[in-house]
């Protein structure tokens, strides 16, 4: 599972130029999953993510970052993005062989959107799986942080 998290001030997705979800301050997720992810690395990542200390607290220095969106009460806004698999070692086209299938996929964004919820992040919104979709961000700071989560092979 990969997740390129950024926090942002605000952000919004949009399908046919219909907003479909948007958030003020908190985190953008852009969300990959692999053919063998499971509750394990969905967990995880839902974990990582609602702990994360990227925004400042009321007591941070400047530029500090001890404060979660859970501390914030800051949103999510959970996109899904097959091409965070994709593998360029070869050619200049790239290959998306990596990425879980689309029925896979997009159940296991759509777990990991409400494993964020039952987190305590109050505003989770999503975008729509399989459409051609429009981000729109403001990048805080900018802070773009990269989080990747292998599935754990049987002994």
């Amino acid at each position: 599972m990969r997740v390129l998290v950024q926090r942002v001030q605000r952000a919004q997705v949009s399908v046919e130029d219909v907003v479909v979800g948007s958030i003020d301050r908190g985190l953008l997720l852009l969300v990959g999953i692999g053919p063998e992810d499971g509750d394990a690395e969905i967990d995880w990542m839902a974990d990582k993510v609602a702990g994360l200390r990227v925004f400042p607290s009321p007591t941070s220095k400047a530029g500090g970052m001890d404060a979660s969106l859970l501390d914030v009460g800051g949103g999510a806004l959970v996109v899904s993005q097959f091409t965070l698999y994709g593998d360029v070692q070869r050619g200049k086209r790239p290959s998306f062989s990596g990425a879980a299938a689309g029925p896979v996929a997009s159940s296991r964004v759509d777990q990991f959107a409400e494993a964020i919820r039952t987190r305590g992040v109050t505003r989770v919104e999503t975008g729509r799986f399989g459409a051609m979709m429009q981000v729109e961000l403001v990048n805080d700071g900018p802070v773009t942080i990269w989080i990747e989560r292998e599935p754990k092979k049987d002994a």
